[in-house]
């Protein structure tokens, strides 16, 4: 089954993504789960089949998983997709090497005839590996369910009510002086079993919802244009995040608007227009240093790439190299208490946080999510781990970090959500800008470069506003900056406590090969940082 595709997003910065998909169905059949009963039936199949052809270990994964997308331009519907992909994943150990098999072919005798075929590649893998795998335990935990804690399932919503919504969206930024505007609705619900020969049956309903747009104003004289990408983050939430009640969202010192747990996505579209329309006038940066105040809709992606990805375990080894390569955050920098940054910077990775893209019950290894420290005072003090890694650390136990796309991928090692924690004393926003004598206020992310080691890296934004003397004296343009990442994460003299602490994310996280994406979350309050170089990224051309 072919299960990639390319969704070519105009405008927005994200084409050519690999999205999972399956086959297209109508909306209303978004809305029927598989039978329990007959998921415990198949899964038990399987793990027979297994245990029979000599597995030690087995883990089934039934997995159905839907997807809408609705795109829009101006006051066009572009684009409306519903996708369904189902399947059977079975994943066994047979003379301590793994081997995987799949089928979208439901039942008892197609769970066992996939189980018997995982067993097969997995006893051939056998003659060739240099060392048996090593499984941390996780013990068996019974009948168990676990549900994103959604008000409102947005693939209930109708239809039109979602294309009324983006068009009234659209409609409110031409009118507040845009001249190009696409929105989009981008809704998942994964309906995941599990079962294992250590004795679980976890049975996992998880949503995720995000509403991105791309604002574009034109100065028609010149053909000049800026876009301004909307403030909002994507969600583990229900229809109920674009609820646009006040509590959700934050004004800034620099009078941008930013967004938590709901979303007011007209508000924001208003507000797009306008602000690009200020990029067309903004003066150019000056290089140079300069301290930075970084909002959270911007740290996440620098948290991202610099912490989240360096700290993955196998990247860290050797074991994953694709994407953006491995990790200068070598084992023996634990070993040493590497000073990865200031004695402000706090880190941790936790999957049970709610509202994030990555809370769930329990990974596609069974084993049950939490919070745990990666760095702590500035210090390194641990990495993320899945159950044939964590004896390499001296761990008895996975960290819950191991997850697959689909059924018919194999799960393997991801991110955690990964957040630097709210700075310990009472400190709000303006108390960052106050002593700021030459700094740049940043907001929203925008594009990124890294190396192959998660060593060196450029980051961009959204907005940019001049800090001069303890205020913000105006919008600024083309600014980028530069971070060696133990450098830069030294530098952080100050974050704000947790009234300020907001969640960004990415919902389309690509790692491996053949690639698979996840959706992944990274909170943190706003953040000073001195002394950190500038560029200008306008190019004069001639």
């Amino acid at each position: 089954m072919d299960r990639r595709n390319f969704l070519s997003m105009s405008g927005l910065g994200i084409a050519g993504l690999m999205i999972p998909f399956g086959k297209v169905i109508a909306a209303e059949d978004l809305l029927a789960p598989l039978d329990v009963a007959k998921k415990k039936a198949w899964a038990d199949a399987a793990l027979t089949a297994a245990r029979g052809a000599g597995a030690s270990y087995c883990d089934v994964r039934v997995g159905r998983y839907l997807r809408q997308f609705v795109i829009t331009r101006e006051d066009k519907v572009q684009n409306v997709v519903n996708v369904e992909s189902s399947g059977i994943g079975i994943r066994v150990l047979v003379d301590g090497a793994w081997g995987f098999a799949a089928t979208n072919q439901f039942g008892t005798d197609g769970a066992a005839k996939a189980a018997q075929q995982a067993a097969a590649i997995a006893r051939a893998n056998a003659k060739v590996i240099t060392a048996k795998v090593q499984l941390a335990k996780a013990p068996g935990v019974g009948e168990v369910s676990w549900k994103t804690p959604i008000r409102k399932n947005a693939m209930e919503v109708p239809l039109k009510d979602k294309a009324e919504l983006l068009l009234g969206v659209n409609a409110a930024a031409i009118g507040a002086g845009a001249n190009f505007v696409n929105s989009m609705l981008f809704l998942v619900n994964e309906q995941k079993y599990f079962a294992s020969t250590d004795g679980s049956y976890i049975d996992q309903d998880v949503h995720r919802i995000w509403a991105p747009m791309t604002i574009t104003a034109i100065d028609k004289a010149s053909g000049k244009f800026r876009t301004r990408q909307g403030l909002s983050s994507p969600r583990g939430m229900g229809y109920e995040y674009l609820d646009g009640a006040a509590s959700g969202k934050t004004v800034l010192p620099c009078s941008a608007t930013v967004y938590g747990d709901s979303y007011d996505m007209r508000e924001d579209a208003v507000a797009a227009a306008k602000q690009a329309r200020q990029k067309l006038t903004a003066p150019s940066v000056k290089p140079g240093k300069y301290d930075l105040v970084l909002d959270p809709s911007h740290t996440w992606l620098t948290i991202h790439e610099s912490i989240g990805h360096p700290l993955e375990l196998d990247r860290v080894l050797g074991y994953e190299a694709n994407f953006a390569g491995t990790s200068f955050a070598t084992l023996d920098k634990r070993e040493s208490g590497f000073k990865y940054g200031s004695d402000k910077v706090n880190v941790f990775a936790d999957k049970t946080q709610v509202g994030s893209l990555g809370a769930v019950g329990f990974d596609d290894e069974g084993v049950k999510t939490k919070r745990w420290d990666l760095i702590k005072n500035g210090v390194l003090v641990d990495y993320q781990t899945i159950r044939d890694q964590a004896h390499i650390l001296g761990k008895t136990e996975s960290d819950g970090c191991c997850y697959a796309d689909s059924w018919s991928s194999v799960q393997f090692q991801r991110m955690a959500n990964v957040s630097l924690a709210p700075g310990k004393d009472a400190l709000g926003v303006a108390d960052l800008v106050k002593d700021v004598e030459n700094g740049i206020y940043i907001v929203g992310d925008g594009s990124f470069s890294i190396d192959q080691q998660r060593y060196n890296a450029q980051f961009g934004g959204q907005l940019f506003y001049e800090i001069k003397n303890g205020k913000v004296t105006g919008m600024l343009e083309d600014v980028a900056y530069q971070i060696r990442t133990p450098e830069f994460w030294n530098s952080c003299v100050a974050v704000c406590d947790d009234k300020d602490y907001r969640l960004g994310g990415s919902f389309f996280d690509g790692k491996g090969q053949p690639g698979q994406v996840s959706a992944v979350s990274h909170g943190s309050s706003t953040a000073r940082f001195n002394g950190v170089n500038v560029i200008n990224t306008a190019r004069k051309l001639g």
